[in-house]
């Protein structure tokens, strides 16, 4: 399963941000996931309990919001949203169109609990 390879490079990821940032617990990852990712959300939100168990994210939620494909047409300058299989420009009809978003996974935020300072 490809995500749970996804899910182990986040976990290396969100344990460096919380190490910089002295956190004692992960306690929720939220995630930006575009259509043409090669990421299926479902199986992100399956794999990421056995990628985050023994790590500072065990039992933190993971909330994914999914975002939509968006164009540049290349004829009218239009940008608007597009269907992943079909990447018209939604103001002309024109197949000549520049990819924006929705091929992204991005992590967005990190809510940490921090130790005290001693």
């Amino acid at each position: 399963m490809h995500e749970l390879a996804v899910c182990q490079g986040l976990m290396n990821q969100v344990e460096q941000i919380a190490r910089r940032e002295n956190a004692e617990c992960v306690t929720r990852i939220l995630l930006s996931v575009g259509p043409l990712s090669g990421v299926e959300a479902q199986l992100l939100i399956d794999a990421f309990p056995i990628a985050a168990a023994g790590t500072i994210a065990q039992g933190a939620e993971l909330t994914i919001e999914e975002q939509p494909v968006r164009v540049k047409c290349l004829s009218c300058d239009a940008e608007s949203d597009a269907r992943p299989n079909r990447l018209l420009c939604g103001s002309c009809g024109d197949f000549r169109t520049r990819l924006i978003s929705g091929d992204e996974m991005m992590l967005m935020s990190l809510e940490l609990e921090r130790r005290e300072n001693a």
